[in-house]
């Protein structure tokens, strides 16, 4: 497998600090395993890309289930949750969310304080790109995710450009690895 740490719209520069890139899915879930507080966004692109297996809505439900990883839907996704019979723990607009990541105050969506890792799928890339700057630069203390196939510089940890076969592999091997099937 080659690995590409280009970033996917080849103008933008990230700058001198960029994304770990994610060779082994398992590094996810390791990731999820050790976070005290992780939190899911996701994003409206989700709902259109169809995988072989199912919908990328199906394997981001059965990452917050068997992580049991609170989700927080932006645009109109939530629509798509429920009609899975999966209840969202908040809906937010995508900069919503990243401004009170970056806020020390925020409590979170259920009051239980700072979030210490944010794992983001299915947002516009240069939405993304552009909110996990903000998240870079305004909130050290927070890790971030990109479960996107595209490499994601802005991110502490992102998988590299991958093919969509490759790429829900790699979401298989993280719902196996967190206890699902």
């Amino acid at each position: 497998m080659v690995v590409s740490t280009e970033p996917w719209q080849k103008a933008e520069i990230p700058g001198p600090s960029k994304a770990q890139v994610i060779t082994k899915p398992e590094v996810v879930s390791a990731l999820i395993k050790r976070a005290k507080r992780p939190l899911l966004i996701v994003g409206h692109t989700s709902i259109d890309v169809q995988l072989t297996g199912s919908s990328v809505i199906d394997y981001i439900i059965r990452i917050a289930e068997n992580a049991k990883i609170p989700v927080v839907a932006t645009a109109h996704v939530e629509n798509e949750f429920l009609k899975r019979k999966f209840q969202v723990d908040a809906s937010l607009p995508a900069v919503d969310v990243a401004n009170r990541l970056c806020d020390p105050n925020w409590k979170g969506i259920d009051g239980g304080g700072p979030y210490d890792l944010a794992l983001f799928v299915g947002l516009p890339y240069y939405m993304q790109w552009l909110i996990l700057s903000g998240l870079k630069h305004f909130s050290p203390n927070l890790k971030t995710v990109s479960l996107d196939m595209h490499y994601q510089p802005q991110a502490s940890w992102s998988f590299s450009n991958v093919t969509s076969q490759e790429w829900e592999e790699n979401l298989k091997v993280i719902i196996q690895k967190l206890g699902g099937n």
